[in-house]
């Protein structure tokens, strides 16, 4: 009779075991762990994919005569890449080195020497820059600069380095600016007010003590507009010209690596496609080793404490830049000019931008371009704007659950500082710096081979991909910000912890959610290089999601490579894609302002809780 009872209880434990472990709670983690593993999944799929679509293209033409032939004749079977290798690198290098100097003496003027009453709105002028599809660059630089290098030079062409150089300048600029703002904003106020104690000037504190200060976080902005510099894809595809030569001129037809993909891509087949794939794996190695140099200085950083801002500042700190202003004042004067100079020159490229796309858009947006039946040879926007819609709804509805979830994760049930989680933020960074154009090749690799042809479903799988990292980082982001107070307080009254999280974190973490949707909208509709070969290229109205379709960036691409006269269609779809870009930036701004109001009057209402809830303990305490 014992035994049958110790058995007994030993089957009564087992059960009570397995109760526990598949509780809501348990069952609710497994589900975010799962979603936040989602991101190394895809990374591992986007690399496994085009590697394996790559192999036969090095098998047959060779690794090393691949890598660095020096003809690309796809009719002659002669594949070599050096160089397109070679001019991406110099592309790379000259924008960003332009794009690093004007980014971060914009910083500085937006952090220092920018009036009180305009900082906010020239903040979202420089964030503007980020929202602006890269086929609207392209477009300004054909139509704009490119006269002008024409003029200047003296030759029948404008293509080439210099022209595509000025304009990825301008599109790494906010990346860059934003980042390197933030950095120093962070700088503590300590070095600031000490400087200024031991006698330097304004200008000196700011060149010599908070810059440097804040230099981890501006080289981590660099870094990443490296990043960027090298997967752009559309804009230069428009301006280089399109032949394979050595870059030993700044304004002859060239290509880059980018460029030659979308170029070729949609017309190739056989072992030219696999050439083409495996100019995409070559251009993976780049931006994942870009990604581990950034993930690299920011472990370090985090492992050294951020050191040079959480010591105590020392007098030998600061005292050495100020043993005379006489003597050093004037190249620190200089630099603050050169603040107000570039400062003005951003605000006129990002307005000569918005205005040559409106001038040239808005008088042809009418009815019937907008509402008009579409034909091939005779399309209107509608097709487009039912397109963009479609995708829109569908990657939203499937990256928003996966995106939070893996964000509330990361912030309410993991272990700070575990290898598990550094791994889920390395591998969510890659795909964050993974060029649009990989995303598209490994939407054609897998998606599209899976419904059979390019669609709708295709482009919006493809889509969520690349927001997805927004979503998680701007969700994180607003779950950090909550109070500990809220929370502790919900454990007060009884709740659980996957209650607290759905009941009151989640909701107070809404303006995140928020931004992040309309970041990600954003980027849906001025998305092209994904897009092109994985949801189609189609004038006509899509009848389903396995249909087909164009979005308005797209559309742009499809007017200027079909060769139609039918350009005025595309100003005016850059035209609505600016607008919108400009109520998104607005809509951003006004909800800033209602949801830090809104957090102020909370933070009040949540102390008054807390203030009754510990009398309410220590009434009952006494009695």
């Amino acid at each position: 009779m014992a035994e049958i009872a110790t058995k007994e209880n030993n089957k009564i434990s087992f059960r009570e075991r397995f109760a526990a472990a598949f509780t809501k709670e348990n069952i609710a983690k497994v589900i975010f762990v799962a979603f936040a593993a989602f991101s190394i999944l895809a990374v591992f799929a986007i690399i496994f994919y085009i590697l394996y679509d790559s192999i036969p293209a090095f098998r047959e033409i060779g690794f090393f005569n691949f890598i660095f032939g020096d003809i690309w004749n796809p009719n002659a079977g002669e594949y070599g890449i050096l160089p397109m290798i070679l001019t991406t690198l110099l592309l790379t290098v000259l924008s960003v080195v332009i794009g690093s100097v004007f980014a971060v003496f914009t910083a500085v003027f937006i952090v220092y020497y920018c009036p009180k009453c305009i900082k906010k709105v020239y903040t979202q002028m420089v964030n503007l820059l980020a929202g602006i599809p890269s086929i609207i660059y392209a477009y300004f630089g054909f139509e704009m600069i490119k006269p002008i290098i024409e003029d200047m030079s003296g030759r029948t062409f404008g293509y080439g380095i210099l022209l595509s150089t000025i304009i990825l300048s301008i599109m790494i600029l906010p990346t860059i600016a934003s980042i390197s703002k933030n950095s120093l904003e962070n700088v503590p106020a300590q070095y600031y007010e000490g400087s200024l104690a031991l006698g330097n000037t304004k200008n000196q504190t700011v060149f010599k003590v908070m810059l440097p200060a804040a230099k981890t976080g501006i080289l981590a902005a660099i870094i990443l507009g490296i990043g960027r510099a090298v997967g752009e894809t559309m804009a230069v595809q428009f301006l280089l010209g399109g032949a394979v030569s050595y870059p030993t001129d700044f304004i002859i037809p060239i290509s880059s690596l980018t460029s030659k993909i979308a170029q070729e891509f949609g017309e190739s087949g056989g072992l030219h496609r696999q050439a083409l794939i495996a100019i995409g794996f070559v251009l993976l190695v780049f931006i994942l080793i870009i990604n581990l140099v950034l993930w690299f200085v920011k472990r370090n950083n985090a492992i050294a404490g951020n050191s040079v801002f959480t010591r105590k500042i020392k007098e030998s700190d600061i005292e050495h830049t100020a043993p005379n202003y006489k003597r050093t004042g004037t190249v620190q004067d200089a630099l603050r000019i050169v603040c107000y100079v570039i400062a003005a020159i951003v605000a006129v490229a990002l307005l000569s931008i918005v205005l040559y796309t409106l001038i040239k858009g808005l008088p042809e947006v009418t009815w019937h371009n907008m509402f008009g039946r579409s034909f091939n040879s005779a399309p209107t926007l509608a097709p487009a704007f039912v397109s963009t819609i479609a995708i829109i709804i569908v990657s939203l509805a499937i990256a928003l659950p996966l995106g939070i979830g893996a964000a509330i994760y990361l912030n309410e049930y993991s272990k700070r500082g575990s290898k598990f989680v550094n791994t889920l933020r390395l591998f969510i960074d890659t795909l964050a710096g993974v060029p649009s154009i990989l995303f598209g090749l490994f939407g054609y690799i897998f998606f599209v081979r899976l419904f059979g042809s390019a669609n709708l479903l295709a482009g919006s799988f493809t889509i969520v991909l690349m927001i997805l990292p927004t979503i998680i980082r701007s969700t994180e982001q607003s779950l950090s910000e909550v109070p500990d107070s809220m929370r502790e307080a919900s454990y007060a009254l009884g709740a659980g912890k996957l209650r607290t999280v759905f009941v009151v974190v989640l909701p107070q973490a809404l303006p995140g959610i928020i931004t992040a949707i309309i970041l990600s909208i954003g980027r849906i509709v001025g998305e092209s290089a994904a897009l092109i070969y994985t949801a189609g290229s189609s004038f006509l109205m899509p009848t389903s999601l396995l249909s087909p379709g164009s979005t308005f960036a797209v559309f742009m691409y499809n007017l200027q490579s079909e060769g139609l006269d039918t350009k005025y269609l595309a100003y005016a779809a850059g035209a609505i894609l600016i607008i919108f870009v400009l109520f998104l930036n607005i809509l951003i701004m006004l909800l800033e302002n209602y949801f830090n109001n809104k957090a102020a009057n909370k933070k009040g209402a949540i102390r008054t809780f807390i203030d009754k809830l510990r009398k309410k303990e220590v009434k009952d305490a006494q009695n």
